[in-house]
């Protein structure tokens, strides 16, 4: 699937907590929209350290009364080989800082089981689930997929040099990757590709480098992060740090 070929558009926050703060409001405006059209919100969540203190801020007294959550679906767009309880399961971590205070109907949770007996067993219970959430659709339609920067321009569980990258048929993979590498469950690019807006959450100097990669700097072989192209927006909230600026203040 090919995607536009503009750059992503660009917002730049003086720190972290501000840019965590201006994606909250962007969730629940996308959200609010997704549910006006067509009655539903499917949102892609991703791991990593921002994107977890967004969970937190949406887990707030105030959003999280939102009836935006009644209607909404959650997923996730990568996992590792872990159960709930491990401090490195991204639902896990996410769901106590905050995702568990939103009236989201329990159906409507649809994480990656990490606890099975292997990750590409994982991978074929989400991908089943999956299709069953987005019957008829060649590919997941997220109204929004959140999604992260490693400093290599890594993306979801999306490693450069990953066999992940080049599947093209199935809509999630197993892939090997992290400090330590460990093995995790992925969405592919088809299907990050399919969503109506990706969002990438991006904090700290150790981005820079990968963060100029993907607004249009030139460089050598595509990162991972370069080749999410969804049907519609590309988005990039980023704070002055991970634009290699000083922060602010």
């Amino acid at each position: 699937m090919k995607g536009p070929t503009t750059a992503p558009r660009l917002r730049v926050f003086p720190d972290a907590r501000t840019l965590v703060r201006a994606a909250a409001g962007e969730v629940l405006r996308r959200g609010r929209h997704a549910v006006r059209e067509r009655g539903i919100f499917n949102l892609a969540l991703a791991g990593g350290n921002t994107p977890m203190a967004l969970y937190q801020t949406l887990g707030t007294a105030r959003s999280a009364r939102c009836d935006l959550w009644h209607r909404t679906h959650l997923f996730w767009g990568d996992e590792r080989a872990v159960p709930p309880e491990d401090p490195a399961s991204n639902y896990g971590v996410g769901w106590k800082l905050g995702l568990q205070r939103l009236a989201v109907p329990a159906e409507n949770v649809h994480r990656v089981q990490g606890e099975s007996e292997d990750a590409r067993r994982a991978a074929i219970l989400y991908e089943t689930e999956l299709r069953s959430s987005f019957s008829g659709e060649a590919w997941p339609r997220f109204d929004l997929a959140l999604l992260g920067l490693g400093a290599d321009g890594h993306t979801a569980s999306l490693f450069p040099g990953s066999d992940a990258l080049a599947e093209r048929e199935r809509w999630t993979e197993v892939a090997e990757g992290g400090d330590p590498p460990s093995p995790r469950v992925t969405l592919t690019l088809p299907a990050l590709n399919g969503a109506e807006v990706v969002l990438f959450l991006v904090s700290g100097r150790s981005k820079a480098e990968a963060l100029g990669r993907l607004l249009g700097l030139p460089g050598g072989e595509l990162l991972p992060a370069q080749r999410v192209h969804p049907r519609g927006e590309r988005l990039v909230f980023a704070d002055r740090s991970a634009m290699g600026e000083s922060p602010a203040g």
